[in-house]
């Protein structure tokens, strides 16, 4: 399941076909293809590390999750929720991108120290301000963390999947490449589309409403029932 969809498939198809060359020539007694298979494959587990260590730090990152310590999206409470959902949508309107992203159990302090730290609490108006193409720090993502703006401004990886939708641009490929390595949950909005998002588990939702979007975070961060989001939801499971 974590290697599902990425280039890590293709990878392990060319190993199993060395592999299998290796016993062919060592049947046909071809010498020289043996012996530098040979030694090909007595440095197969530096290879393996070098070669999968992106989705080797997914498969850790997944198994260091602790089912029996609550999520830490149980402290972004209601108000916190709207004020996103509404910041997201009025931007959306006016065509402004952003990216707005949600921590969850996994820790984004290294993703935090790139921005403009601001410890701030989470209104629509403040959001709105700091992805206004004139400020300074509009370009990159906010960071929630404990129901507080943590900083502005954070640069994300870009995915390596080389399978996703080439029309998507830098913001969408930002937030599919966090949520492929973390829990966290990212909104993201579409200046071309003046759409809003959500992005969990590195895959995009269907374009959401104010309220959509507020019962579909609502949901994801387990502070209410499956409700009118729940088909939004399951559509990116």
């Amino acid at each position: 399941m974590i290697l599902r969809g990425t280039h890590a498939i293709q990878m392990i198809t060319g190993l199993l076909f060395l592999g299998v060359f290796f016993f062919l020539s060592s049947y046909f007694e071809l010498f020289t293809v043996n012996w530098i298979l040979s030694y090909f494959f007595s440095s197969l587990p530096i290879l393996v590390i070098v070669l999968f260590q992106d989705d080797l730090r997914r498969a850790l990152v997944f198994v260091g999750k602790n089912p029996f310590i609550s999520s830490k999206g149980e402290q972004l409470d209601r108000i916190v929720i709207e004020e996103v959902s509404k910041a997201a949508t009025q931007m959306a309107n006016d065509r402004m991108g952003a990216l707005i992203v949600l921590e969850r159990e996994t820790g984004l302090k290294n993703f935090i120290d790139t921005g403009a730290k601001l410890d701030a609490s989470v209104r629509s108006e403040l959001l709105y301000s700091i992805f206004i193409p004139s400020s300074p720090i509009h370009d990159g993502a906010v960071i929630i963390k404990d129901g507080k703006i943590a900083a502005a401004g954070c640069f994300l990886p870009l995915t390596k999947n080389p399978n996703i939708d080439k029309s998507f641009g830098t913001r969408h490929r930002a937030a599919i490449g966090l949520t492929e390595d973390t829990d966290a949950v990212v909104v993201l909005v579409s200046e071309e589309a003046g759409a809003a998002y959500l992005v969990k588990g590195g895959r995009i939702s269907a374009k959401l409403s104010e309220e959509e979007l507020s019962s579909s975070l609502a949901v994801i961060l387990e502070l209410t029932d499956f409700g009118k989001s729940s088909k939004a939801v399951r559509g990116m499971e």
